[in-house]
């Protein structure tokens, strides 16, 4: 077996378990407004952290700020890490559109602390750099308001190696979330960057939204192995790829909540790792 990786990992002063819960899906259709059951909703969040999970990752455009609020009342705050975003907003289409414009983001920082009903928030991410926005601007405001004590720490999203070099040179980065996984894996070099400084990465998307289908036969062979699903093998490749790594798969189902988390204590083995990294 090859799993010596640490089972944690230190955001500032945070120790969290590497697979966390990613609440995106926690909203209605298309990740506008409230889902059609609240309560069930709050259950979910609530059966994470009952499950071990201690890093929950949202973003104030999911909903938009629907995620965050249900978080709030569900009370896990006090239980778990809790990582937002903001730079990000969504049109009455659905459509995602970056928005980095400094004062903007302490504006979206004091209202996402605000739904969430925490003091400080405990990892706060630029969702997306804007084209319109300088983003050493975006960064310095980040790293304003981490002085400031409105956020403890601060993330990146959807960064280059370049732009995360420039923003280290501003402020501590604490984290990044690129989306990475077994099928796409565009930001291998953001990975390396984050595991030479130490810094958390966050893949986003990390069972590929589903789609594992051009290397279905391997995986599915390791799968089968395991006695596991393919994306309980997908999950444990990311843990097992790299100490820094913090995969957040999300869903608003009890059970595939239960069946990610499990997916922790499948340990793959050398060869497997490599026939699944081809």
């Amino acid at each position: 077996m090859t799993r010596n990786q640490s089972d944690t990992f230190e955001i500032g002063e945070y120790t969290v378990h590497r697979l966390g819960f990613g609440a995106m899906r926690l909203c209605g259709e298309q990740i506008i407004g409230a889902p059609d059951d609240e309560a069930a909703a709050h259950e979910v969040a609530r059966e994470a952290v009952d499950l071990g999970v201690d890093f929950i990752d949202t973003a104030d455009s999911y909903g938009p700020g629907t995620s965050e609020r249900l978080l709030g009342e569900a009370g896990v705050v006090d239980d778990a890490v809790v990582a937002t975003k903001g730079g990000l907003l969504r049109s009455r289409d659905g459509d995602w559109l970056p928005h980095g414009d400094p004062e903007y983001l302490e504006n979206a920082a004091l209202a996402s602390k605000d739904r969430l009903g925490v003091d400080s928030i405990d990892l706060y991410q630029l969702h997306r750099p804007d084209p319109d926005t300088e983003f050493e601007a975006s960064v310095t405001k980040l790293a304003a308001l981490k002085d400031d004590g409105l956020v403890d720490n601060v993330g990146l999203s959807n960064v280059s190696v370049e732009q995360l070099e420039t923003a280290r040179d501003h402020v501590e980065v604490a984290t990044v979330q690129n989306e990475y996984n077994l099928t796409n894996r565009e930001h291998e070099d953001v990975l390396a960057a984050c595991e030479d400084a130490g810094i958390g990465f966050i893949p986003y998307f990390p069972i590929g939204a589903g789609d594992l289908d051009e290397k279905a036969a391997v995986v599915d062979d390791v799968a089968e192995a395991h006695d596991a699903s393919r994306y309980q093998i997908a999950l444990a490749w990311l843990l097992q790829r790299s100490d820094v790594t913090l995969p957040i798969p999300g869903t608003s189902s009890i059970d595939h909540l239960r069946e990610n988390v499990a997916a922790s204590e499948i340990e793959l083995t050398s060869d497997e790792l490599a026939r699944l990294s081809e």
